[in-house]
C-alpha cells in the first residue's frame, strides 16, 4: 500500500514542498531513498523505536521510503513524524482520512514525544499557498506561527496527538496552537517584555554623540563611533536600539523568518516585535558574519540576523581587514548571496551598521598628550577603514571621555522615549515621501532619487561647495551629506533642506578631511 505525506524543505527563507512516500510490499528491510543526509537516515532507528514505544509494530516486510523530489537534498530531523505516519498508515494499523490535508513536520523522541524543528514560519506560509487545511508542528515550533491566522496551525506534544488530529474521529480543537496552555503562558510573557537596551537618560554627557545617533536612527544611516576607551561608545550603541521605530508588519515577517530558519527563535511567540541587536565578537569569521554551511544546508549569518535592526561591531579596526571588506556587498545591496558548489542561497541583509573603534592602537589620540602613537602608526591603524567601507558609513562621531565633575554630579538627561518620538515622526515623513518607490528611508536613496527628493537651493549649493573645498572632503562625501541633511530636515519638520542642515551634516564627515589623524 502506497501512502503520501506532505512535508517541506527550507531553502533560504522559503519552504519548498517535499512528499514522503511510503510503500510496504513483499520482501525484507527498510529502505530510505531521496538524497537524505545522515540526520534523516538516522531517523529510521528513532522512528522505529518510537512506534514500538507507543504500541505499534513495524511490519516484517519491505518498506520503501522515498523523499520526493529525489534530486533535492533533504537534511534535518523534521521528517521523523511523516515517516512514522507513513509506516502506520501503509501497514493499516490506524485510519487517517485527513492525512493528505496537512503539511506535517517534527522530530520524534524515543518515547514518541515531538520535538522542535526550525523553519516553521516558511512552512506555514507554504501550507497556506498550497491550499492545505493546515499545518501540524511541534508545539514549540507552532508558537512562532501564532500570527498566521489564515490557516489551522496545530501544536502537538506526542505522536498520539498527530494521530488524533488526522483520524478525524474526535474534536481536536484543543490542539490548535491558540487553544493550548503554552500559548496562554507565552502570550502573558509577551505582554510584559524585558527591556534589554540602555536608556539615553542613563548616559551622562555626550550630547553631540546622542544627536548623531538620533539622526542615524531617523534615516537608518550607518554610523561609526571613534573615541578613547571608556568614552561610552558601547553604551551609546546599545541605547540606539531603544530609539528605533517599531517594526512594520513587513519587516517583522522577514526578520522572523530568518530567525525561524536559523533556529534562533525557539520558544518565541509569534512574529518578532523587537528590532534585533546583534553584536558579534571581532574574531567572528566571514562565514559567521555572512552565513554559510556545507552543501545546501546554508544558514544565515549575523548580517541577516540583524535585518531590520542593528549590527554592532566593537573594536572595528581590530577585526581582520578581509572580514571588514566582506561587509561591503551586504551594506550596499541589503542582501547577501552565498554560493556553494551545489547550492546558491540568498538572504536579506538590511541592517544598520554601528561600528566602534579607538582612534589609534593606544586609544588616546586627541586626548591632550596621552597618545604615544606616531602619525605613521595611527595611519596604519585606520587604514583598515578603506574608501569603499567609509563610503558606506554616513555618520562619523568622535567621542571624548566625560569630564570627572560631570560624571560624579550626573544630571538629568533626556530619556529614550522622548528621542524615539522624534525618530518615529521623521520615519513617517520618509514613508510618505517614498511611497511606491520601493525604499523606506533616506539612506536608501539612489542618485536619481536624490535629485528628485532633495532639491537644493542656491544658498545650499554654495555652502556645500565651500565646505567641500575648505575641508578637503572627497567626492564620495557629497551624496552622504545631502542624505544626512534630508534626515536632519525631517527631524526638524522642515519640508526643504536648509543651509543649517547642510552645515550640521558636514560636521559628521570628519574622517574624510585630508588633514585628520596626521594624514
Amino acid at each position: 500500500m502506497l501512502v503520501n505525506i506532505h512535508s517541506a524543505k527550507i531553502t533560504g527563507i522559503k519552504a519548498v514542498p517535499v512528499t514522503v512516500e511510503v510503500n510496504i510490499t513483499l520482501g525484507i528491510g527498510i529502505h530510505l531513498v531521496g538524497l537524505a543526509d545522515t540526520a534523516v537516515r538516522e531517523s529510521l532507528l528513532r522512528t522505529v523505536t518510537a512506534l514500538q514505544a507507543l504500541g505499534f509494530h513495524v511490519p516484517g516486510k519491505k518498506i520503501v521510503i522515498n523523499l520526493a523530489p529525489a534530486d533535492l537534498h533533504k537534511q534535518g530531523s523534521g521528517y521523523d513524524i511523516p515517516i512514522a505516519l507513513g509506516i502506520v498508515a501503509a501497514s493499516g494499523q490506524r485510519e487517517m482520512p485527513l492525512l493528505d490535508k496537512f503539511l506535517i513536520m517534527g522530530e520524534l523522541g524515543l518515547d514518541g514525544s515531538v520535538r522542535y524543528v526550525s523553519g516553521s514560519l516558511p512552512m506555514v506560509e507554504l501550507a497556506m499557498e498550497s491550499g492545505f487545511t493546515g499545518c501540524i508542528l511541534p508545539e514549540v515550533s507552532a508558537l512562532e506561527a501564532v500570527d498566521y491566522t489564515g490557516t489551522q496551525v496545530y501544536g502537538v506534544k506526542t505522536l498520539e496527538d498527530v494521530l488524533r488530529i488526522l483520524s478525524g474521529e474526535e474534536d481536536a480543537e484543543d490542539l490548535l496552537i491558540w487553544n493550548t496552555e503554552a500559548y496562554r503562558e507565552a502570550r502573558e510573557s509577551a505582554l510584559h517584555p524585558v527591556r534589554k537596551y540602555m536608556d539615553f537618560s542613563e548616559i551622562v554627557g555626550q550630547d553631540a554623540a546622542k544627536r548623531g545617533v538620533e539622526i542615524a536612527a531617523a534615516g537608518q544611516h550607518n554610523v561609526l563611533l571613534v573615541g578613547a576607551p571608556g568614552s561610552g561608545k558601547t553604551s551609546l550603541a546599545k541605547a540606539l536600539a531603544g530609539i528605533l521605530p517599531p517594526m512594520t508588519l513587513e519587516e517583522s515577517a522577514v526578520t522572523s523568518k530568518i530567525y525561524s530558519v536559523a533556529g534562533a527563535s525557539a520558544g518565541g511567540f509569534g512574529l518578532m516585535r523587537t528590532r534585533p541587536f546583534r553584536a558579534p565578537h571581532i574574531s567572528a569569521s566571514k562565514a559567521a558574519l555572512l552565513g554559510g554551511g556545507s552543501g545546501d544546508n546554508i544558514l544565515p549569518g549575523e548580517v541577516s540576523l540583524a535585518t531590520g535592526g542593528i549590527l554592532f561591531l566593537d573594536e572595528f579596526c581590530e577585526a581582520p581587514k578581509s572580514t571588514l571588506e566582506a561587509l561591503r556587498g551586504p551594506m550596499e545591496d541589503r542582501k547577501v548571496c552565498i554560493s556553494r558548489l551545489k547550492a546558491k542561497i540568498e538572504y536579506p541583509a538590511s541592517f544598520m551598521l554601528v561600528a566602534a573603534t579607538n582612534p589609534c592602537p593606544c586609544g588616546y589620540y586627541g586626548e591632550a598628550d596621552r597618545c604615544t602613537c606616531t602619525p605613521t602608526v595611527r595611519n596604519a591603524y585606520l587604514s583598515k577603514l578603506s574608501g569603499p567601507i567609509m563610503d558606506r558609513i554616513d555618520i562619523q562621531l568622535w567621542m571624548h571621555p566625560v569630564e570627572t565633575q560631570a560624571l560624579i554630579n550626573g544630571g538629568k538627561a533626556e530619556p529614550s522615549a522622548a528621542v524615539a518620538e522624534r525618530v518615529v515622526r521623521a520615519r513617517e515623513m520618509q514613508q510618505a515621501r517614498f511611497s511606491g518607490t520601493g525604499i523606506f528611508t533616506n539612506s536608501e536613496m539612489s542618485g536619481a532619487q536624490l535629485e528628485e527628493f532633495c532639491p537644493l537651493s542656491a544658498s545650499c549649493k554654495d555652502l556645500l561647495e565651500k565646505i567641500i573645498d575648505r575641508q578637503g572632503l572627497s567626492a564620495r562625501a557629497y551624496t552622504r551629506i545631502i542624505k544626512i541633511s534630508r534626515t536632519i530636515a525631517d527631524l526638524a519638520g522642515a519640508p526643504d533642506i536648509l543651509p543649517v542642515h547642510i552645515a550640521e551634516a558636514a560636521s559628521y564627515r570628519f574622517l574624510d578631511r585630508r588633514h585628520v589623524m596626521g594624514l
